[in-house]
């Protein structure tokens, strides 16, 4: 993977949600491993996601701030689910366009499915070592940073 230049790494952010402190630090890793550690932020349910979103209560200073180019979604989150906010910001207008890319540990067709149906860009299941996560961020950086076209 060709190194992004200093322009680009200012351009990205991934937002991580997920419950598990665990995964996010090993995300964050992983990220590090393809040198994109600086542009990580993590929330831990799915309420905390939506107010680092609307800029709301304690994220009230990153307004004006660009949001995150891309969401790591993880389903199994407490209080509000997976798929119940994933269908909040598919349904936002101002959210919506953000790229969500559930990971998660589930494998099963049906969450596979409902992701799809209400609006989730791709589906992973959370790698089991370390390895084969950098493998899965580097991939996933790639695609979605070098690849495609997104909306800014």
């Amino acid at each position: 993977m060709k190194p992004l230049d200093h322009k680009q790494r200012n351009a990205l952010t991934i937002l991580m949600a997920d419950v598990d402190p665990d995964d996010r630090q090993l995300t964050k890793e992983a990220l590090r491993e393809v040198c994109l550690k600086d542009h990580f932020a993590e929330v831990c349910d799915c309420e905390e996601l939506l107010s680092y979103l609307r800029r709301e209560g304690k994220y009230a200073e990153l307004a004006g701030q660009r949001l995150p180019r891309i969401i790591l979604l993880d389903l199994n989150m407490q209080k509000m689910g997976g798929l119940e906010v994933l269908n909040e910001l598919k349904s936002d207008p101002d959210l919506r366009r953000i790229p969500i890319v559930v990971l998660t540990t589930s494998k099963a067709e049906e969450d596979i499915m409902r992701t799809y149906d209400l609006g989730a860009n791709s589906f992973i299941t959370k790698p089991v070592t370390f390895d084969a996560l950098i493998k899965v961020m580097k991939s996933l950086t790639q695609y979605w940073f070098e690849i495609v076209e997104l909306p800014e």
